[in-house]
C-alpha cells in the first residue's frame, strides 16, 4: 500500500513538473564556456560550467514556449568577456521582448571593486536586485600595461625585437619603458569605444540619459543604498526574497530549471534526422598552434590546433548534408604558419558552400588571419579584432649569466646556427634575416586581407599596421561585415544556404564513440580532428620564453592585457 502510494505520488509530481509554469535560471558564478570541450582535460575543467551555445539556444526556444514565464540570472564574480556579455544581453533583450519577466540578481557587483562589465550585463534585465551588503562597482573601463624593460636592464637581460608596424605593441613591455604614441592612440580609442557602448547600453536598460550615466560612472563605485538611490538597481534583497518574487510573478507553482538543462532536454526530445541538411558549427578557441587542439595540464588555457580545426573544416566541407559552415573564432592569435593552414581550409570551404565567421571576445592577429577569408564576418561591438601585424624577438641574457657566474660557450657549424641562442645578440646579417621574415609575413597578411575583404592593398595597410580595433570600429572600416552574435551568424548561414529557420546545427567533427576509440585512418579521416592534452608550445622561441616566464605564443599574437572584462 505504501509502495503504491509512493509510486502515485512520484507520477503526480512528474505530471505537475511537466505542466507547471517554468522559471528559467542561469547561474554565472562560474562563468560560461564558449563551446564543447576541446580535449579530455578541458572536459574535466569545464564540467560544471554552462555552455554559451546552450544558453542562446535555450532562450531562443523559450521565447515561443508558453510554459516559460520568467528568467532569473545570478551574476557572479567570475568575469565574462565584453563580447560574450553583449551576446547574452542580446539574447536577454529578445527574450524580454516576448513579454516574459527578466530578473538579474547579484550578491555584489565587485565588492568595492571594478565591475562595470557585469553591471552592464545586468542592465539588459527588466529588474535588478542587489544583496543589501553588496556594492555596484560602476567605475568605467581601464586598460593597463606594465613595462619591464627597466627591470630586465637591472637584471642584465636585453631584449631584441622587431614588429610590423607601429601599432603592433605585443613586445613593447620588453622594449619600452612607456607607451609610444601609436600604442597610446590605439588603446585610448579602444577604451573610448567600449565606454560609449557601455554607456548607451546602461542608459537604454535603466531608462536614463547617457550623460547621466556618464556622470554616474565618474562617481562610482557605489554602496548598495547609494546605487538604489541613483536608480542603478531596483531593490536591495536577498536571494530568497528575489526568487519568491519571481515565483509569485510566474503564477501557480512554477518549476525552476537551469537554461542549459531546458535547452538539452528540448534537443533530446527533438531528435532531428541525422542525415537532414543543416549547418556545421566549427569552434576555434585559444592560442593558434600547429598540430592538434588541446590544453596543457601546466596551465595557459586551451590551444587552437591547426590540424584539428583544419580536419573539422574539411569534414564539414565534404559532408553533402552540410549546406553552410559557421566558424566560431575566439583567439588572440599565435603561429603564423598554423594560422595560414587554417586560412587555406576556410578558402577551400568557401569555394563550395557559404562560410560565416562568428567572433567571440577576441579574434585578433592570427585570430583575424583565420577569419578574413570568410563570406561574412560577424562580431560583437566589443569584440577585439584586427591587429594585422607581426612581431618577433628574443631575450639576450649574457650579462645576467655573467653576473651569476655562468659562462656560456657555443660550438656550431653554420653561420647562423646560434642565431636563436639567448646568450648572443643578433649580428647585422642576422637582423637582415629577421627583417626579411617580418616583411614576408606582413606582406602576406595584408595581401590576404585585401583579397578577402575586397580592399585595395593601400587601404588594407592603412587599417593594418598592427592596430587593434573594437568590433564596432572594425565594422565601420570594413574589417567586419555585421554586428551580432552566434545566433545571428547561424541565421545568416541558414539564409545563404536556403534552409529553414529550424534547420539543425551540428558541431564538427561529428564522431561516434567507435571512431573516437580507433583514431584516424589518415589525415583525411574526420577523426583527425580529435584533440589531446598538449605539453608543447609554439616555435623556436618557446624554450627561451619559458626560461624567462614570457608567453610562448607566436608572431601573430595579441597581448593578454587587452582583455576587457
Amino acid at each position: 500500500m505504501d509502495a503504491g502510494k509512493a509510486i502515485l505520488d512520484t507520477v503526480d509530481r512528474y505530471r505537475q513538473r511537466r505542466t507547471a509554469p517554468l522559471v528559467l535560471e542561469l547561474d554565472l558564478t562560474e562563468g560560461l564556456t564558449e563551446g564543447p570541450p576541446a580535449d579530455p582535460l578541458s572536459a574535466v575543467l569545464s564540467m560544471r560550467k554552462t555552455r554559451l551555445s546552450d544558453v542562446l539556444s535555450g532562450l531562443k526556444r523559450a521565447r515561443q514556449d508558453s510554459r516559460v514565464k520568467a528568467l532569473v540570472v545570478k551574476i557572479g564574480g567570475n568575469p565574462l568577456g565584453l563580447a560574450m556579455v553583449q551576446e547574452l544581453r542580446q539574447a536577454v533583450a529578445q527574450f524580454r521582448a516576448s513579454g516574459k519577466l527578466t530578473v538579474a540578481f547579484a550578491e555584489t557587483f565587485g565588492e568595492f571593486g571594478n565591475a562595470t562589465v557585469p553591471y552592464y550585463l545586468a542592465t539588459a534585465f527588466e529588474r535588478i536586485y542587489l544583496q543589501p551588503s553588496g556594492d555596484v562597482g560602476l567605475t568605467g573601463v581601464a586598460l593597463e600595461q606594465r613595462f619591464v624593460k627597466g627591470s630586465l636592464t637591472k637584471l642584465g637581460i636585453g631584449y631584441e625585437g622587431g614588429q610590423r608596424h607601429e601599432y603592433k605593441t605585443a613586445a613593447n613591455m620588453f622594449t619600452q619603458d612607456h607607451m609610444t604614441e601609436p600604442h597610446r592612440e590605439s588603446m585610448t580609442r579602444i577604451v573610448e569605444s567600449v565606454i560609449e557602448q557601455v554607456t548607451v547600453g546602461i542608459a537604454d536598460g535603466r531608462r536614463l540619459d547617457p550623460a547621466k550615466v556618464r556622470e554616474l560612472v565618474d562617481r562610482g563605485p557605489f554602496i548598495g543604498a547609494e546605487a538604489l538611490e541613483a536608480g542603478l538597481v531596483d531593490g536591495l534583497a536577498y536571494r530568497d526574497e528575489v526568487y519568491d518574487e519571481v515565483r509569485q510573478a510566474a503564477g501557480g507553482e512554477p518549476h525552476l530549471q537551469f537554461v542549459s538543462r531546458y535547452a538539452r532536454a528540448a534537443a533530446v526530445r527533438k531528435l532531428p534526422n541525422p542525415t537532414a541538411d543543416g549547418i556545421a558549427l566549427v569552434h576555434g578557441h585559444g592560442q593558434i598552434r600547429s598540430g592538434r587542439s588541446g590544453r596543457s595540464p601546466l596551465g595557459g588555457g586551451g590551444a587552437m590546433g591547426s590540424d584539428t580545426v583544419s580536419a573539422a573544416l574539411r569534414a564539414a566541407r565534404r559532408d553533402e548534408h552540410v549546406k553552410a559552415i559557421v566558424f566560431r573564432v575566439d583567439s588572440p592569435g599565435g603561429s603564423y604558419v598554423a594560422s595560414d593552414t587554417v586560412w587555406r581550409e576556410v578558402v577551400l570551404a568557401r569555394k563550395v558552400k557559404p562560410v560565416i565567421v562568428s567572433m567571440g571576445d577576441v579574434a585578433a592577429s592570427g585570430g583575424y588571419f583565420v577569419s578574413m577569408a570568410a563570406d561574412v564576418i560577424v562580431a560583437q561591438p566589443g569584440t577585439l579584432t584586427g591587429s594585422i601585424g607581426v612581431f618577433a624577438g628574443k631575450p639576450v641574457m649574457r650579462e645576467l649569466l655573467e653576473k651569476v657566474g655562468v659562462n656560456s660557450e657555443l660550438v656550431a657549424e653554420g653561420t647562423n646556427a646560434g642565431m636563436f641562442s639567448a646568450t648572443r645578440a643578433w649580428s647585422p646579417e642576422q637582423w637582415e634575416r629577421v627583417n626579411a621574415w617580418l616583411d614576408r609575413i606582413y606582406d602576406d597578411f595584408v595581401g590576404k586581407v585585401a583579397e578577402g575583404r575586397g580592399l585595395t592593398r593601400d587601404r588594407a595597410h592603412e587599417l593594418a599596421r598592427g592596430r587593434v580595433w573594437t568590433g564596432s570600429d572594425a565594422r565601420s572600416c570594413g574589417l567586419v561585415d555585421e554586428l551580432g552574435g552566434l545566433e545571428d551568424a547561424l541565421g545568416m548561414a541558414r539564409k545563404r544556404a536556403g534552409l529553414g529557420a529550424e534547420a539543425p546545427v551540428r558541431v564538427y567533427p561529428r564522431l561516434n564513440p567507435l571512431e573516437r576509440l580507433r583514431g584516424p585512418e589518415s589525415s583525411e579521416d574526420k577523426a583527425a580532428a580529435l584533440t589531446r592534452v598538449r605539453l608543447d608550445a609554439w616555435g623556436p622561441f618557446a624554450r627561451l620564453s619559458a626560461e624567462l616566464g614570457f608567453p610562448a605564443a607566436g608572431p601573430l599574437s595579441l597581448p593578454a592585457w587587452y582583455r576587457i572584462q
